[in-house]
């Protein structure tokens, strides 16, 4: 994964707020008077209500997250899921409609599951992509009224993108950019990559819980977190009249939901059979001894069956889960008579290129997986179009985190089978998730 340097940045555009004044936010932790907790829990109930009534999808999820203050240790706001943690003097200084927006903007991170997508990202950069990503749904979609009473990340170049997409353009102009100019445009404390065993601290109910220090969540934690957004999400969507209304994102993520998930060996198996299947031709036969002129199924062997694998270096592809890839494949391949499979590693480019066929098939399990880094999808394509390999199908093994794009649709036809988390939904082609522990389930 491609490293952030801070020391590299030094200039960034402003925007409607003074970017000065988000250095003033530390000032806000702190015990608040009671009397104003009071009032701004008023303004917060009424965005709410007021986001359910315009907004029922964002307001249906944010109804579910438990009211939290956090002056303590909170300066602006947070989520972990399940609680939306505020600072009084903060929330104070917004308008009501700003409110509303706020939750939109904390909802949208649960939605996105960003605090699982990070991987080996830089947590800064990282967190500024989500901003942009969230900030510009949210603008795009009307949500509430964008935030302009306090410092607030927004470029309308980033409208639609994913925060993948928005971190690799930052990190490729790195350069242009501060990373302490983006930082006091935060609008919230980023949970999520925190360490240790310990529940959430200010688990109570609306009107009388306390946080009592920065959320600590385990791994089980944070995945049943996502399974409840998950059931929360479906339940949301019920209550929107069509999805136009929705982000792409959104939209995305309530389709890959709704629509049964194929196990990925069947997934493989069906797309390789029927690849396969489709390049046998009708030929008029010619057996010496036939008394009948037959018409019988043959294949053009001038015109060899190609299919294309690349595995993902960046990401951690055990031995097992290779093996077991490779086997399945082999298991597939091996019911038909002629064809060409070429494995190719990848992470930023494309490396260690390997062919087999029907005659050294049954050393494909023995394929070594070399080198690391980032991943560029783009370079798999580059690599068959310099090699003029036009395969019927291309099959990526992957974490499913690239850099930039997915690569190029029109190429061929593409199946990502993806390892370690099943968040993320490539833009085309076909997909499944593997499972080492299920097996393929």
């Amino acid at each position: 994964m491609r490293q952030f340097n801070p020391n590299v940045l030094h200039s960034v555009k402003g925007t409607t707020a003074d970017t000065k004044d988000k250095d003033k936010f530390k000032n806000l932790i702190g015990a608040t008077d009671p009397k104003l907790d009071r009032e701004v829990r008023e303004k917060l109930i009424t965005a709410r209500v007021g986001l359910l009534l315009k907004a029922s999808f964002f307001g249906n999820l944010a109804t579910r997250l438990k009211l939290v203050n956090a002056d303590e240790w909170c300066a602006t706001a947070a989520t972990d899921g399940r609680h939306f943690y505020y600072n009084t003097r903060f929330v104070n200084m917004l308008r009501p409609k700003e409110i509303e927006f706020l939750f939109g903007h904390e909802v949208l991170h649960c939605v996105y599951d960003h605090f699982g997508r990070r991987g080996e990202r830089d947590p800064q950069i990282w967190n500024i992509a989500n901003d942009y990503c969230v900030n510009g749904d949210l603008k795009k979609h009307n949500v509430g009224e964008f935030i302009t009473s306090v410092p607030c990340l927004y470029d309308k170049k980033y409208e639609g993108m994913s925060s993948e997409e928005v971190y690799d353009s930052l990190m490729e102009n790195a350069q242009k950019i501060s990373i302490d100019d983006l930082i006091n445009q935060l609008l919230d404390d980023h949970l999520g990559d925190e360490e240790g065993e310990g529940g959430s601290g200010g688990d109570g109910a609306d009107g009388d819980s306390k946080g009592k220090g920065r959320p600590r969540l385990s791994d089980a934690e944070k995945q049943a977190i996502r399974d409840e957004i998950k059931e929360a999400v479906l339940a949301a969507a019920s209550t929107v009249d069509g999805a136009g209304n929705l982000p792409a994102g959104v939209k995305r993520m309530i389709k890959d939901l709704t629509e049964p998930q194929m196990n990925w060996r069947e997934l493989l198996r069906m797309n390789l059979e029927s690849t396969i299947k489709s390049d046998y031709t009708w030929m008029r036969a010619s057996r010496k001894g036939w008394h009948v002129d037959a018409v019988l199924p043959g294949q053009k062997f001038d015109d060899m069956i190609d299919i294309a694998i690349a595995l993902d270096a960046s990401g951690s592809i055990s031995e097992s889960m290779l093996k077991d890839f490779l086997s399945e494949i082999q298991g597939i391949m091996d019911s038909f008579p002629a064809y060409k499979i070429h494995v190719v590693t990848f992470d930023t480019d494309a490396y260690n290129p390997a062919q087999y066929d029907s005659d050294n098939l049954d050393s494909i399990c023995d394929y070594e997986i070399k080198g690391g880094g980032g991943t560029d999808f783009d370079c798999v394509y580059n690599y068959l179009k310099a090699e003029e390999i036009t395969p019927r199908r291309l099959i990526m093994f992957t974490d499913g985190y690239p850099f930039g794009s997915w690569g190029d649709e029109e190429y061929c036809d593409t199946t990502f089978i993806i390892h370690g988390s099943t968040s993320i939904v490539p833009p085309f082609g076909t997909h499944a998730y593997y499972d080492e522990e299920k097996k393929g389930r």
